[in-house]
């Protein structure tokens, strides 16, 4: 896949907005011998939201899993994701950097995460889950598929506001100029993801959710999460700009495309087969909040 290759000539670099201007600074909290930085934050609140909506999730008829389970089903996830992905990043893109500097892989503060490793470590730590549990693994998948959006929206606000992750150069009017990526106004492409991944996907599973029977298919919920950020990763790597070395790969696509091209498939897979599926579905045995 070809990129256009564009020349400074061809940007009004005087007339574009510059990040520096927009007053943003990555740390929220400096108390001299203790930062808290607002990528760690959106974490916090990612987790947070993500929790409290499982919670009104759960308390609908059918759901696969009881109230009591909800806080052991947050901490495999959340381990899962930050394990995950870490580990996704350090494999994905910066393996040679982090051979040579194992020390840095746990300097999670500094950023640095692969959403495509955090989807591995979530699934991994909800299999485990659902089978110490005795649950339905797949309709488990489903709901907490739902509270993603939450931790997806805050994150790419975050690397926005952290500066980081900026786009390819653009002659739009809304390009930006960010502190080390020149002088060329870019796409602010974590914004991009913020409306696509965060919102519009979010949006999209409420009313499946809440206006459909889909949550009795197992597996659509899910298949519909994967299949929607797949295509909106890939479409916003257009005007992403990848990491260094792994912007067109020998096969004519980005890393963060490359990626995607499974869950899209996969996505694709789990929602073309969960009406077949609909028939096993049962709400969890002593479900509490069943009304």
């Amino acid at each position: 896949m070809s990129i256009p290759v564009f020349t400074a000539a061809a940007f009004d670099a005087t007339s574009a907005l510059r990040w520096g201007s927009l007053g943003l600074d990555p740390i929220a909290l400096d108390l001299g011998f203790f930062q808290l930085r607002w990528y760690s934050l959106a974490y916090l609140a990612g987790i947070a939201v993500g929790w409290w909506y499982l919670l009104k999730l759960l308390a609908r008829p059918g759901a696969p899993l009881a109230r009591r389970h909800a806080d052991d089903l947050v901490f495999y996830a959340t381990l899962g994701v930050l394990i995950g992905g870490r580990l996704g990043y350090v494999l994905f893109y910066r393996p040679e950097f982090y051979l040579e500097n194992p020390g840095s892989i746990i300097r999670l503060w500094d950023g640095g995460m692969s959403f495509h490793g955090g989807v591995i470590g979530v699934s991994i730590g909800i299999l485990y889950m659902s089978w110490k549990q005795g649950l339905q693994w797949l309709r488990v998948h489903d709901y907490v598929a739902c509270c993603v959006p939450f931790g997806l929206f805050f994150g790419r606000i975050a690397n926005f506001v952290n500066g980081e992750l900026w786009g390819r150069p653009t002659d739009a009017p809304w390009g930006m100029i960010f502190p080390g990526a020149g002088e060329l106004p870019r796409h602010p492409s974590q914004l991009y993801e913020a409306g696509l991944e965060g919102l519009l996907l979010g949006l999209l599973l409420w009313l499946m959710f809440w206006k459909t029977d889909a949550r009795y298919q197992p597996g659509k919920l899910v298949g519909t999460f994967i299949l929607g950020y797949g295509i909106s990763r890939f479409l916003v790597e257009l005007v992403r700009q990848p990491d260094r070395g792994l912007e067109n790969l020998s096969w004519g696509l980005s890393m963060g495309q490359t990626l995607t091209v499974p869950m899209i498939l996969g996505g694709l897979y789990l929602i073309a087969t969960a009406k077949g599926r609909q028939q096993r579905v049962e709400p969890f045995a002593g479900n509490e909040s069943v009304a």
